[in-house]
Protein backbone atom coordinates (compact mmCIF):
# COMPACT_ATOMS: atom_id res chain seq x y z
CA UNK A 1 0.00 0.00 0.00
CA UNK A 2 1.40 3.43 -0.96
CA UNK A 3 2.23 5.99 1.70
CA UNK A 4 -0.13 8.93 2.35
CA UNK A 5 0.93 12.27 0.90
CA UNK A 6 2.01 15.70 2.14
CA UNK A 7 1.25 18.08 -0.73
CA UNK A 8 3.10 21.42 -1.00
CA UNK A 9 2.56 24.33 -3.38
CA UNK A 10 4.42 27.64 -3.60
CA UNK A 11 5.15 29.70 -6.71
CA UNK A 12 8.55 30.67 -5.26
CA UNK A 13 10.79 27.75 -6.25
CA UNK A 14 13.39 28.57 -3.60
CA UNK A 15 10.83 28.54 -0.79
CA UNK A 16 9.29 25.34 -2.17
CA UNK A 17 12.68 23.60 -2.20
CA UNK A 18 13.27 24.64 1.40
CA UNK A 19 9.92 23.40 2.74
CA UNK A 20 10.20 20.18 0.73
CA UNK A 21 13.74 19.56 2.02
CA UNK A 22 12.69 20.07 5.64
CA UNK A 23 9.62 17.86 5.33
CA UNK A 24 11.56 15.03 3.69
CA UNK A 25 14.22 15.14 6.39
CA UNK A 26 11.61 14.25 9.02
CA UNK A 27 8.65 12.52 7.34
CA UNK A 28 9.92 10.71 4.27
CA UNK A 29 9.73 7.30 5.98
CA UNK A 30 5.97 7.69 6.65
CA UNK A 31 4.77 10.07 3.93
CA UNK A 32 5.41 10.91 0.31
CA UNK A 33 6.24 14.58 -0.22
CA UNK A 34 4.81 16.00 -3.48
CA UNK A 35 5.40 19.60 -4.53
CA UNK A 36 4.75 22.01 -7.38
CA UNK A 37 5.02 25.71 -8.20
CA UNK A 38 1.93 25.67 -10.46
CA UNK A 39 -1.65 25.87 -9.26
CA UNK A 40 -2.96 24.34 -12.50
CA UNK A 41 -0.52 21.44 -12.21
CA UNK A 42 -1.57 21.00 -8.58
CA UNK A 43 -5.27 20.83 -9.45
CA UNK A 44 -4.61 18.32 -12.22
CA UNK A 45 -2.60 16.22 -9.75
CA UNK A 46 -5.43 16.32 -7.20
CA UNK A 47 -7.86 15.05 -9.84
CA UNK A 48 -5.55 12.15 -10.78
CA UNK A 49 -4.68 11.29 -7.17
CA UNK A 50 -8.35 11.22 -6.25
CA UNK A 51 -9.18 8.86 -9.13
CA UNK A 52 -6.31 6.58 -8.14
CA UNK A 53 -7.54 6.37 -4.54
CA UNK A 54 -4.46 8.04 -3.04
CA UNK A 55 -4.58 9.63 0.41
CA UNK A 56 -3.45 13.19 1.13
CA UNK A 57 -2.82 13.85 4.81
CA UNK A 58 -1.71 17.47 4.67
CA UNK A 59 -1.75 20.45 2.31
CA UNK A 60 0.80 23.24 2.70
CA UNK A 61 0.03 26.19 0.43
CA UNK A 62 1.54 29.63 -0.06
CA UNK A 63 -1.01 32.45 0.17
CA UNK A 64 0.33 34.87 -2.47
CA UNK A 65 0.44 33.04 -5.82
CA UNK A 66 -0.20 34.70 -9.20
CA UNK A 67 -2.55 32.01 -10.53
CA UNK A 68 -4.70 31.70 -7.42
CA UNK A 69 -4.58 32.74 -3.77
CA UNK A 70 -3.61 29.99 -1.36
CA UNK A 71 -6.93 30.21 0.45
CA UNK A 72 -8.79 29.66 -2.83
CA UNK A 73 -6.56 26.72 -3.71
CA UNK A 74 -7.17 25.09 -0.32
CA UNK A 75 -10.88 25.59 -0.84
CA UNK A 76 -10.71 23.60 -4.12
CA UNK A 77 -8.45 20.99 -2.50
CA UNK A 78 -11.06 20.54 0.21
CA UNK A 79 -13.48 19.32 -2.46
CA UNK A 80 -11.12 16.47 -3.43
CA UNK A 81 -9.70 15.53 -0.03
CA UNK A 82 -11.99 16.89 2.71
CA UNK A 83 -10.20 15.02 5.53
CA UNK A 84 -6.73 16.42 4.78
CA UNK A 85 -5.23 18.96 7.17
CA UNK A 86 -4.57 22.43 5.74
CA UNK A 87 -1.68 24.81 6.46
CA UNK A 88 -1.21 28.26 4.90
CA UNK A 89 2.24 29.77 4.38
CA UNK A 90 2.05 33.54 4.81
CA UNK A 91 4.18 36.62 5.07
CA UNK A 92 3.61 38.75 8.16
CA UNK A 93 1.54 41.22 6.11
CA UNK A 94 -0.92 38.40 5.20
CA UNK A 95 -1.64 37.50 8.80
CA UNK A 96 -5.18 38.93 8.72
CA UNK A 97 -6.05 36.96 5.56
CA UNK A 98 -4.83 33.79 7.23
CA UNK A 99 -6.98 34.38 10.28
CA UNK A 100 -10.03 34.97 8.08
CA UNK A 101 -9.27 31.72 6.20
CA UNK A 102 -9.56 29.69 9.41
CA UNK A 103 -13.33 29.96 9.04
CA UNK A 104 -13.54 30.02 5.25
CA UNK A 105 -11.59 26.83 4.49
CA UNK A 106 -11.40 25.33 7.96
CA UNK A 107 -7.72 26.20 8.02
CA UNK A 108 -5.88 24.16 10.63
CA UNK A 109 -2.83 26.41 10.98
CA UNK A 110 -0.91 29.23 9.34
CA UNK A 111 2.87 29.50 9.29
CA UNK A 112 4.66 32.81 8.89
CA UNK A 113 7.78 32.70 6.74
CA UNK A 114 10.54 31.97 7.50
CA UNK A 115 10.02 28.95 9.78
CA UNK A 116 13.64 28.54 10.90
CA UNK A 117 14.58 26.62 12.86
CA UNK A 118 12.14 23.90 11.68
CA UNK A 119 12.68 21.89 14.86
CA UNK A 120 10.94 24.68 16.79
CA UNK A 121 8.61 26.41 14.32
CA UNK A 122 7.66 23.73 11.76
CA UNK A 123 7.91 20.15 13.00
CA UNK A 124 5.86 20.52 16.22
CA UNK A 125 2.98 21.99 14.21
CA UNK A 126 3.14 19.34 11.49
CA UNK A 127 3.55 16.52 14.03
CA UNK A 128 0.41 17.58 15.83
CA UNK A 129 -1.65 17.87 12.64
CA UNK A 130 -0.49 14.52 11.30
CA UNK A 131 -1.20 12.81 14.62
CA UNK A 132 -4.75 14.15 14.51
CA UNK A 133 -5.16 13.11 10.88
CA UNK A 134 -3.98 9.56 11.58
CA UNK A 135 -6.55 9.15 14.36
CA UNK A 136 -9.39 9.60 11.85
CA UNK A 137 -7.65 8.08 8.85
CA UNK A 138 -9.34 5.20 7.06
CA UNK A 139 -7.43 3.93 4.01
CA UNK A 140 -9.20 4.58 0.72
CA UNK A 141 -9.58 1.62 -1.63
CA UNK A 142 -6.74 1.79 -4.14
CA UNK A 143 -7.59 0.07 -7.38
CA UNK A 144 -10.35 -0.23 -9.96
CA UNK A 145 -13.67 1.42 -9.10
CA UNK A 146 -16.98 0.63 -10.79
CA UNK A 147 -19.75 3.22 -10.50
CA UNK A 148 -23.29 2.42 -11.55
CA UNK A 149 -26.79 1.47 -10.51
CA UNK A 150 -27.10 -1.62 -8.31
CA UNK A 151 -29.93 -3.01 -10.41
CA UNK A 152 -28.44 -2.52 -13.86
CA UNK A 153 -27.62 -5.37 -16.24
CA UNK A 154 -24.57 -3.55 -17.63
CA UNK A 155 -23.24 -2.83 -14.15
CA UNK A 156 -23.81 -6.46 -13.18
CA UNK A 157 -21.97 -7.70 -16.29
CA UNK A 158 -18.93 -5.53 -15.48
CA UNK A 159 -18.82 -6.63 -11.84
CA UNK A 160 -19.29 -10.27 -12.80
CA UNK A 161 -16.51 -10.06 -15.40
CA UNK A 162 -14.01 -8.47 -13.00
CA UNK A 163 -14.86 -10.88 -10.19
CA UNK A 164 -14.70 -13.86 -12.55
CA UNK A 165 -11.21 -12.81 -13.67
CA UNK A 166 -10.15 -12.36 -10.02
CA UNK A 167 -9.59 -8.62 -10.48
CA UNK A 168 -10.09 -6.66 -7.21
CA UNK A 169 -12.43 -3.71 -7.58
CA UNK A 170 -14.64 -1.40 -5.51
CA UNK A 171 -18.33 -1.13 -6.30
CA UNK A 172 -19.93 2.29 -5.78
CA UNK A 173 -23.71 2.50 -6.07
CA UNK A 174 -24.65 5.92 -7.44
CA UNK A 175 -27.89 5.89 -5.41
CA UNK A 176 -26.29 5.25 -2.01
CA UNK A 177 -22.60 6.20 -2.12
CA UNK A 178 -21.55 9.86 -1.80
CA UNK A 179 -18.13 8.88 -3.11
CA UNK A 180 -19.77 7.83 -6.40
CA UNK A 181 -21.38 11.25 -6.84
CA UNK A 182 -18.12 12.98 -6.01
CA UNK A 183 -16.13 10.97 -8.56
CA UNK A 184 -18.67 11.67 -11.29
CA UNK A 185 -18.55 15.40 -10.52
CA UNK A 186 -14.74 15.56 -10.47
CA UNK A 187 -14.56 13.78 -13.84
CA UNK A 188 -17.27 15.93 -15.45
CA UNK A 189 -19.53 12.92 -15.90
CA UNK A 190 -23.28 12.44 -15.50
CA UNK A 191 -25.53 9.48 -14.80
CA UNK A 192 -25.95 9.12 -18.58
CA UNK A 193 -22.33 7.89 -18.69
CA UNK A 194 -22.97 4.99 -16.27
CA UNK A 195 -21.63 2.49 -15.70
CA UNK A 196 -18.22 4.11 -15.28
CA UNK A 197 -14.95 2.29 -14.61
CA UNK A 198 -12.12 4.25 -13.00
CA UNK A 199 -8.84 2.40 -13.51
CA UNK A 200 -6.06 2.19 -10.94
CA UNK A 201 -3.97 4.59 -13.04
CA UNK A 202 -6.75 7.20 -12.86
CA UNK A 203 -8.09 6.60 -16.37
CA UNK A 204 -11.86 6.73 -16.88
CA UNK A 205 -14.02 4.46 -19.08
CA UNK A 206 -17.58 5.58 -19.79
CA UNK A 207 -20.15 2.81 -20.33
CA UNK A 208 -17.39 0.45 -21.54
CA UNK A 209 -17.70 -2.96 -23.15
CA UNK A 210 -16.09 -6.05 -21.64
CA UNK A 211 -13.32 -6.22 -24.26
CA UNK A 212 -12.40 -2.56 -23.67
CA UNK A 213 -12.13 -3.17 -19.94
CA UNK A 214 -10.08 -6.32 -20.53
CA UNK A 215 -7.56 -4.43 -22.65
CA UNK A 216 -7.17 -1.69 -20.03
CA UNK A 217 -6.65 -4.05 -17.08
CA UNK A 218 -3.97 -6.09 -18.81
CA UNK A 219 -5.87 -9.13 -20.04
CA UNK A 220 -5.17 -10.34 -23.55
CA UNK A 221 -8.33 -10.26 -25.69
CA UNK A 222 -6.70 -9.77 -29.08
CA UNK A 223 -3.23 -11.12 -29.78
CA UNK A 224 -2.16 -14.73 -30.31
CA UNK A 225 1.63 -15.11 -30.30
CA UNK A 226 2.17 -18.24 -32.41
CA UNK A 227 1.56 -18.71 -36.13
CA UNK A 228 0.45 -22.31 -35.52
CA UNK A 229 -0.47 -23.97 -32.23
CA UNK A 230 -0.33 -27.66 -31.38
CA UNK A 231 -3.58 -27.43 -29.45
CA UNK A 232 -6.18 -24.72 -28.89
CA UNK A 233 -8.52 -25.21 -25.94
CA UNK A 234 -11.86 -23.42 -26.18
CA UNK A 235 -13.28 -22.75 -22.71
CA UNK A 236 -11.43 -22.16 -19.43
CA UNK A 237 -13.53 -24.13 -16.97
CA UNK A 238 -11.94 -26.93 -14.90
CA UNK A 239 -11.58 -29.18 -17.97
CA UNK A 240 -10.01 -26.44 -20.09
CA UNK A 241 -7.65 -25.32 -17.33
CA UNK A 242 -6.52 -28.90 -16.73
CA UNK A 243 -5.90 -29.37 -20.46
CA UNK A 244 -3.91 -26.11 -20.45
CA UNK A 245 -1.74 -27.30 -17.57
CA UNK A 246 -1.01 -30.70 -19.10
CA UNK A 247 -0.63 -29.45 -22.67
CA UNK A 248 1.97 -26.82 -21.78
CA UNK A 249 3.78 -29.08 -19.30
CA UNK A 250 4.21 -31.69 -22.03
CA UNK A 251 5.75 -29.26 -24.49
CA UNK A 252 2.76 -28.48 -26.71
CA UNK A 253 2.22 -24.96 -28.03
CA UNK A 254 -0.99 -24.39 -26.11
CA UNK A 255 -3.57 -21.60 -26.33
CA UNK A 256 -6.60 -21.31 -24.04
CA UNK A 257 -9.52 -19.16 -25.23
CA UNK A 258 -12.27 -18.00 -22.86
CA UNK A 259 -15.31 -15.95 -23.85
CA UNK A 260 -15.94 -14.45 -20.41
CA UNK A 261 -13.96 -15.45 -17.32
CA UNK A 262 -12.01 -18.55 -16.26
CA UNK A 263 -13.44 -21.15 -13.93
CA UNK A 264 -16.78 -21.83 -15.59
CA UNK A 265 -19.68 -22.64 -13.29
CA UNK A 266 -17.27 -24.12 -10.79
CA UNK A 267 -15.46 -20.79 -10.59
CA UNK A 268 -18.56 -19.12 -9.15
CA UNK A 269 -18.98 -21.70 -6.37
CA UNK A 270 -18.52 -20.30 -2.87
CA UNK A 271 -17.29 -23.63 -1.51
CA UNK A 272 -16.36 -26.94 -3.15
CA UNK A 273 -16.10 -29.49 -0.34
CA UNK A 274 -15.78 -32.80 -2.18
CA UNK A 275 -12.69 -32.06 -4.29
CA UNK A 276 -9.86 -34.49 -3.61
CA UNK A 277 -7.00 -33.14 -1.50
CA UNK A 278 -8.86 -30.24 0.14
CA UNK A 279 -10.45 -31.63 3.33
CA UNK A 280 -11.80 -28.24 4.40
CA UNK A 281 -12.95 -27.37 0.88
CA UNK A 282 -11.96 -24.45 -1.30
CA UNK A 283 -13.82 -21.79 -3.24
CA UNK A 284 -14.22 -21.96 -6.99
CA UNK A 285 -12.33 -18.67 -7.27
CA UNK A 286 -9.36 -20.11 -5.36
CA UNK A 287 -9.30 -23.26 -7.49
CA UNK A 288 -9.42 -21.10 -10.62
CA UNK A 289 -6.65 -18.80 -9.41
CA UNK A 290 -4.37 -21.74 -8.63
CA UNK A 291 -5.06 -23.41 -11.98
CA UNK A 292 -4.55 -20.20 -13.97
CA UNK A 293 -1.27 -19.51 -12.20
CA UNK A 294 -0.10 -23.05 -12.83
CA UNK A 295 -1.04 -23.03 -16.51
CA UNK A 296 0.61 -19.64 -17.12
CA UNK A 297 3.79 -20.70 -15.31
CA UNK A 298 4.05 -23.77 -17.54
CA UNK A 299 3.62 -21.72 -20.72
CA UNK A 300 -0.07 -21.80 -21.67
CA UNK A 301 -1.15 -18.66 -23.52
CA UNK A 302 -4.50 -17.15 -22.57
CA UNK A 303 -6.88 -15.21 -24.83
CA UNK A 304 -9.81 -13.58 -23.01
CA UNK A 305 -12.49 -12.34 -23.23
CA UNK A 306 -12.90 -13.61 -26.76
CA UNK A 307 -15.57 -15.65 -28.54
CA UNK A 308 -15.01 -18.38 -31.11
CA UNK A 309 -17.47 -18.26 -34.01
CA UNK A 310 -16.53 -21.48 -35.79
CA UNK A 311 -13.89 -24.14 -36.42
CA UNK A 312 -12.85 -24.76 -40.02
CA UNK A 313 -10.57 -27.40 -41.57
CA UNK A 314 -7.99 -26.65 -44.23
CA UNK A 315 -4.99 -28.69 -45.43
CA UNK A 316 -4.97 -30.81 -42.28
CA UNK A 317 -5.04 -27.82 -39.96
CA UNK A 318 -7.90 -26.33 -37.96
CA UNK A 319 -8.71 -22.65 -38.28
CA UNK A 320 -10.35 -21.03 -35.24
CA UNK A 321 -12.61 -18.23 -36.51
CA UNK A 322 -12.78 -15.46 -33.91
CA UNK A 323 -15.52 -12.90 -33.37
CA UNK A 324 -13.29 -9.90 -32.60
CA UNK A 325 -9.74 -11.01 -33.38
CA UNK A 326 -7.64 -12.58 -36.11
CA UNK A 327 -8.23 -16.23 -36.94
CA UNK A 328 -5.97 -18.76 -35.24
CA UNK A 329 -4.40 -21.84 -36.86
CA UNK A 330 -3.90 -25.01 -34.85
CA UNK A 331 -3.23 -28.68 -35.39
CA UNK A 332 -5.81 -29.87 -32.86
CA UNK A 333 -8.67 -28.53 -30.75
CA UNK A 334 -10.21 -29.38 -27.38
CA UNK A 335 -13.73 -28.05 -26.82
CA UNK A 336 -14.38 -27.41 -23.12
CA UNK A 337 -17.05 -24.72 -23.37
CA UNK A 338 -19.17 -26.23 -20.61
CA UNK A 339 -22.80 -25.31 -20.07
CA UNK A 340 -25.02 -22.33 -19.39
CA UNK A 341 -27.95 -22.31 -17.00
CA UNK A 342 -31.24 -22.64 -18.81
CA UNK A 343 -33.41 -19.55 -18.86
CA UNK A 344 -36.64 -19.47 -16.90
CA UNK A 345 -39.38 -18.38 -19.31
CA UNK A 346 -41.80 -17.28 -16.58
CA UNK A 347 -43.44 -13.86 -17.16
CA UNK A 348 -41.30 -11.03 -15.78
CA UNK A 349 -38.01 -12.92 -15.76
CA UNK A 350 -36.41 -11.24 -18.77
CA UNK A 351 -37.37 -7.74 -17.55
CA UNK A 352 -35.47 -8.10 -14.28
CA UNK A 353 -32.47 -10.19 -15.35
CA UNK A 354 -29.49 -8.37 -13.86
CA UNK A 355 -31.88 -6.24 -11.77
CA UNK A 356 -32.60 -8.69 -8.98
CA UNK A 357 -32.75 -11.88 -11.06
CA UNK A 358 -29.50 -13.72 -11.73
CA UNK A 359 -28.53 -16.96 -13.44
CA UNK A 360 -25.89 -18.86 -11.54
CA UNK A 361 -24.18 -17.93 -8.31
CA UNK A 362 -23.65 -14.21 -9.07
CA UNK A 363 -21.60 -13.86 -5.90
CA UNK A 364 -20.87 -10.26 -6.86
CA UNK A 365 -24.44 -9.36 -5.83
CA UNK A 366 -24.49 -11.28 -2.53
CA UNK A 367 -23.59 -8.32 -0.31
CA UNK A 368 -26.54 -6.38 -1.76
CA UNK A 369 -28.80 -9.07 -0.27
CA UNK A 370 -27.97 -8.18 3.32
CA UNK A 371 -31.05 -8.53 5.56
CA UNK A 372 -33.29 -9.17 2.54
CA UNK A 373 -35.57 -11.91 1.22
CA UNK A 374 -33.77 -14.10 -1.31
CA UNK A 375 -35.03 -17.01 -3.41
CA UNK A 376 -33.05 -19.80 -5.09
CA UNK A 377 -34.61 -21.98 -7.79
CA UNK A 378 -32.98 -25.37 -8.30
CA UNK A 379 -32.09 -28.50 -6.38
CA UNK A 380 -28.55 -29.29 -7.54
CA UNK A 381 -25.23 -28.74 -5.78
CA UNK A 382 -24.75 -25.33 -7.38
CA UNK A 383 -28.07 -24.15 -5.95
CA UNK A 384 -27.21 -25.56 -2.52
CA UNK A 385 -23.78 -23.94 -2.44
CA UNK A 386 -25.30 -20.60 -3.48
CA UNK A 387 -27.97 -20.85 -0.77
CA UNK A 388 -25.33 -21.53 1.88
CA UNK A 389 -23.29 -18.52 0.80
CA UNK A 390 -26.28 -16.19 0.52
CA UNK A 391 -27.47 -17.19 4.00
CA UNK A 392 -24.49 -15.28 5.42
CA UNK A 393 -26.04 -12.04 4.17
CA UNK A 394 -29.77 -12.48 3.60
CA UNK A 395 -32.43 -12.42 6.27
CA UNK A 396 -34.08 -15.48 4.73
CA UNK A 397 -33.14 -17.76 1.82
CA UNK A 398 -35.87 -19.90 0.21
CA UNK A 399 -34.97 -22.88 -2.00
CA UNK A 400 -37.76 -23.67 -4.48
CA UNK A 401 -37.84 -27.17 -6.00
CA UNK A 402 -40.48 -29.03 -8.01
CA UNK A 403 -39.74 -32.37 -6.35
CA UNK A 404 -40.60 -33.31 -2.78
CA UNK A 405 -36.99 -33.42 -1.54
CA UNK A 406 -33.47 -32.24 -2.28
CA UNK A 407 -32.14 -35.80 -2.03
CA UNK A 408 -32.75 -36.58 -5.73
CA UNK A 409 -30.15 -34.14 -7.06
CA UNK A 410 -28.07 -32.69 -4.19
CA UNK A 411 -25.11 -34.20 -2.31
CA UNK A 412 -25.83 -35.39 1.22
CA UNK A 413 -23.23 -33.12 2.82
CA UNK A 414 -24.94 -30.05 1.36
CA UNK A 415 -28.41 -31.20 2.46
CA UNK A 416 -27.10 -31.58 6.02
CA UNK A 417 -25.52 -28.11 5.95
CA UNK A 418 -28.73 -26.52 4.65
CA UNK A 419 -30.77 -28.24 7.36
CA UNK A 420 -28.45 -26.69 9.94
CA UNK A 421 -29.02 -23.10 8.78
CA UNK A 422 -32.01 -21.48 10.49
CA UNK A 423 -32.51 -18.87 7.78
CA UNK A 424 -32.62 -21.34 4.86
CA UNK A 425 -36.06 -22.78 4.12
CA UNK A 426 -36.74 -25.46 1.52
CA UNK A 427 -40.04 -25.12 -0.35
CA UNK A 428 -40.74 -28.49 -2.07
CA UNK A 429 -43.28 -28.95 -4.87
CA UNK A 430 -43.35 -25.27 -5.77
CA UNK A 431 -42.57 -23.13 -8.79
CA UNK A 432 -42.54 -19.46 -9.76
CA UNK A 433 -45.34 -18.32 -12.07
CA UNK A 434 -44.60 -14.56 -12.34
CA UNK A 435 -42.11 -11.88 -11.30
CA UNK A 436 -43.04 -8.26 -10.53
CA UNK A 437 -41.35 -4.95 -9.85
CA UNK A 438 -40.73 -1.47 -11.19
CA UNK A 439 -37.01 -0.84 -11.88
CA UNK A 440 -36.00 -4.04 -10.06
CA UNK A 441 -37.44 -7.31 -8.79
CA UNK A 442 -39.85 -6.74 -5.90
CA UNK A 443 -42.10 -9.79 -5.64
CA UNK A 444 -42.79 -13.30 -6.97
CA UNK A 445 -45.91 -15.38 -7.48
CA UNK A 446 -45.19 -18.88 -6.12
CA UNK A 447 -47.50 -21.78 -6.86
CA UNK A 448 -47.98 -24.90 -4.73
CA UNK A 449 -47.91 -27.73 -7.29
CA UNK A 450 -50.09 -30.00 -5.15
CA UNK A 451 -52.92 -27.58 -4.35
CA UNK A 452 -52.54 -25.17 -7.28
CA UNK A 453 -52.68 -22.24 -4.84
CA UNK A 454 -50.59 -19.20 -5.76
CA UNK A 455 -49.12 -16.81 -3.20
CA UNK A 456 -47.36 -13.51 -3.83
CA UNK A 457 -44.15 -13.11 -1.82
CA UNK A 458 -41.80 -10.17 -1.34
CA UNK A 459 -38.53 -10.98 -3.11
CA UNK A 460 -35.40 -8.83 -3.24
CA UNK A 461 -33.34 -11.28 -5.31
CA UNK A 462 -33.79 -14.49 -7.25
CA UNK A 463 -30.96 -16.86 -8.22
CA UNK A 464 -31.79 -19.47 -10.87
CA UNK A 465 -30.15 -22.91 -11.29
CA UNK A 466 -32.53 -24.95 -13.46
CA UNK A 467 -30.38 -27.31 -15.45
CA UNK A 468 -27.69 -27.08 -18.02
CA UNK A 469 -27.71 -26.10 -21.67
CA UNK A 470 -24.46 -26.91 -23.50
CA UNK A 471 -22.69 -24.04 -25.20
CA UNK A 472 -22.42 -25.73 -28.61
CA UNK A 473 -24.69 -23.76 -30.96
CA UNK A 474 -21.63 -22.27 -32.67
CA UNK A 475 -20.12 -25.65 -33.59
CA UNK A 476 -20.06 -26.77 -37.23
CA UNK A 477 -17.72 -29.24 -38.97
CA UNK A 478 -20.42 -31.97 -38.89
CA UNK A 479 -19.67 -32.49 -35.22
CA UNK A 480 -22.33 -34.87 -33.93
CA UNK A 481 -24.36 -33.80 -30.90
CA UNK A 482 -27.14 -35.55 -29.01
CA UNK A 483 -30.72 -34.30 -28.98
CA UNK A 484 -29.91 -31.90 -26.11
CA UNK A 485 -26.90 -30.36 -27.84
CA UNK A 486 -24.12 -32.17 -25.93
CA UNK A 487 -21.14 -33.35 -27.99
CA UNK A 488 -20.91 -37.07 -28.70
CA UNK A 489 -17.44 -38.62 -28.46
CA UNK A 490 -15.63 -41.94 -28.78
CA UNK A 491 -17.55 -45.18 -29.22
CA UNK A 492 -20.90 -43.48 -28.59
CA UNK A 493 -20.55 -41.87 -32.02
CA UNK A 494 -21.27 -45.22 -33.73
CA UNK A 495 -24.83 -45.14 -32.40
CA UNK A 496 -25.54 -42.10 -34.60
CA UNK A 497 -26.85 -42.84 -38.08
CA UNK A 498 -24.76 -40.05 -39.60
CA UNK A 499 -21.45 -41.34 -38.22
CA UNK A 500 -20.59 -43.53 -41.20
CA UNK A 501 -21.10 -40.65 -43.61
CA UNK A 502 -18.91 -38.28 -41.60
CA UNK A 503 -16.07 -40.38 -40.15
CA UNK A 504 -13.61 -41.46 -42.87
CA UNK A 505 -10.64 -42.54 -40.78
CA UNK A 506 -9.50 -46.18 -40.73
CA UNK A 507 -9.22 -46.13 -36.94
CA UNK A 508 -11.96 -45.75 -34.33
CA UNK A 509 -12.41 -42.32 -32.72
CA UNK A 510 -10.36 -41.89 -29.58
CA UNK A 511 -12.28 -41.89 -26.30
CA UNK A 512 -12.78 -38.09 -26.13
CA UNK A 513 -12.60 -37.42 -29.88
CA UNK A 514 -15.56 -35.94 -31.73
CA UNK A 515 -16.80 -36.91 -35.19
CA UNK A 516 -14.17 -34.51 -36.57
CA UNK A 517 -10.65 -36.03 -36.29
CA UNK A 518 -8.37 -33.92 -34.12
CA UNK A 519 -11.23 -32.14 -32.39
CA UNK A 520 -11.83 -33.39 -28.85
CA UNK A 521 -14.40 -32.57 -26.15
CA UNK A 522 -14.02 -32.71 -22.39
CA UNK A 523 -15.99 -31.71 -19.31
CA UNK A 524 -19.66 -30.83 -19.01
CA UNK A 525 -20.06 -30.03 -22.73
CA UNK A 526 -19.55 -33.72 -23.55
CA UNK A 527 -22.48 -36.12 -23.68
CA UNK A 528 -22.30 -38.56 -20.77
CA UNK A 529 -20.04 -36.36 -18.63
CA UNK A 530 -20.23 -36.81 -14.86
CA UNK A 531 -20.85 -33.08 -14.11
CA UNK A 532 -18.32 -32.98 -11.30
CA UNK A 533 -15.25 -30.77 -11.00
CA UNK A 534 -12.94 -33.75 -10.46
CA UNK A 535 -14.22 -35.60 -13.54
CA UNK A 536 -13.90 -32.46 -15.68
CA UNK A 537 -10.30 -32.03 -14.54
CA UNK A 538 -9.65 -35.70 -15.32
CA UNK A 539 -11.14 -35.45 -18.81
CA UNK A 540 -9.22 -32.26 -19.60
CA UNK A 541 -5.98 -33.95 -18.58
CA UNK A 542 -6.82 -37.12 -20.48
CA UNK A 543 -7.69 -35.19 -23.65
CA UNK A 544 -4.05 -34.11 -23.95
CA UNK A 545 -2.91 -37.74 -24.19
CA UNK A 546 -5.28 -38.25 -27.14
CA UNK A 547 -4.00 -35.02 -28.71
CA UNK A 548 -0.49 -36.52 -28.61
CA UNK A 549 -1.73 -39.66 -30.38
CA UNK A 550 -3.50 -37.62 -33.03
CA UNK A 551 -0.51 -35.35 -33.65
CA UNK A 552 1.77 -38.39 -33.99
CA UNK A 553 -0.40 -39.88 -36.75
CA UNK A 554 -0.70 -36.68 -38.81
CA UNK A 555 2.98 -35.74 -38.88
Amino acid sequence: MSLPIIFCIDDDAQVLRAITRDLKSRYRDRYRILSTTSVQEALTSLHDLNNKGENIALFISDQRMPEMAGVDFLCKALDYFPEAKRVLLTAYADKDAAIQAINEVKLNYYLIKPWDPPEEKLFPVIDDLLDNWECDYHPVFKGIKVIGYQYSQRSHDLKDFLAGNLVPYQWLDIQTEKEAEKLLKHNNLTTNDLPVVILDDGGVLKNPGIVEVAEKIGLNPQVARQDVYDVVIIGAGPAGLAAGVYGASEGLKTLLIERRAPGGQAGTSSRIENYLGFPTGLSGAELTRRAMTQAARLGTEFLSPQTVKAIQQKDGYKRIVMEDAEDIVTRSVIVTTGVDYRKLETPGMSEFTGAGIYYGAAMTEATACRDKQVYVVGGGNSAGQAAMYLSKFAKDVYILIRKDSLSYTMSAYLIEQIAGEANIKVMPKTEITSAYGSERLESLDIQDLETGETTRKTADALYIFIGAKPFTDWLGLDIIKDDRGFIETGRDLRQNSEFGKIWKQKREPYLLETSCPGVFAAGDVRAGAMNRVASAVGEGSMAISFVHKYLAEVK
